[in-house]
Formats: C-alpha cells, structure tokens, sequence
C-alpha cells in the first residue's frame, strides 16, 4: 500500500496529538551556581551567581509502572550535570548559555523537548532589577 503526502501528514499529527495528550514534566528549580559568564570583563573575573531552571518533556508512564530509576530520566544526573556544565564553561550572553544547556539535555533519547531559564540575579543594569534572565525552549524533531 501506498502512502500519500497528505497521509503521512495525517499520522504525524495523530501521533503529535498523542504524544501531547501523555505530556509529562520533570522540573528542576532554582539550581543555583556561581560561574563566570558576561559581555564585561568583571563579570568573566570574579564571576557571579546564575539561577537555573529546567523544565523536561518526557513521557513518564513506564518509570510510574515500574517504579524503577533506569527507565526514567535522572532528574538528580540532569541538575549535576547541568551545574558542572554552567561552571566549566564560558559565554558572553545568557542566550548562548541557556541554549547550550538545551542542546546537552535534548541529547538523551527520553527527553522530548526541553526548556532552561538562566538568570543572574545580581545582574548590575545601572536600574534597580530583581533579576535578568533568558529562557530558552527546544524540541526534538519528530521523524516519520
């Protein structure tokens, strides 16, 4: 039998909607960690703290079946991981940051799409701020 065009477009929002419909999230907030990255040179030298939150698509019904650490994603991995990566490396812009951490989360298999917030809480504007930050969301490509 062969398949159209229109009908694999037809199966791949199907299985979108399906895949929507089972939308699970794991969340890591307010992974704090003292780096140093920035545009200025003080803040490349005497770094500064960034606050981290992830937020991961990934379909959790067979960790909740099993109950078994190995089929889920290991939330406890991510943060360390993440924080290692955020203190190892050096950019200039939150954006580059915030994407690169995105990229290294989205290379495990269970995570459909993933989303990072970078901010720095201690950001000097010359206005007074809470914070400024960067959020930055990917998904996986689906393939036919």
């Amino acid at each position: 039998m062969v398949v159209s065009d229109i009908g694999r477009s037809e199966r791949r929002l199907r299985d979108q909607r399906r895949a929507t419909a089972r939308s699970d999230q794991i969340e890591i907030r307010g992974l704090e960690v003292f780096a140093h990255h920035g545009v200025y040179e003080h803040e490349q030298l005497e770094g500064q703290r960034f606050v981290v939150d992830i937020v991961l698509d990934a379909d959790a019904h067979i960790p909740a079946r099993t109950d078994h650490l190995d089929d889920a994603v290991d939330y406890g991995k991510m943060a360390r991981e993440t924080a290692d990566f955020v203190r190892e490396s050096r950019f200039n812009l939150l954006e580059t940051l915030a994407t690169r951490i995105v990229d290294r989360l989205l290379e495990n298999p269970r995570i459909a799409a993933a989303s990072v917030r970078v901010a720095k809480p201690d950001a000097d504007l010359g206005e007074k701020v809470d914070q400024v930050a960067v959020t930055v969301r990917r998904a996986r490509p689906m393939h036919l």
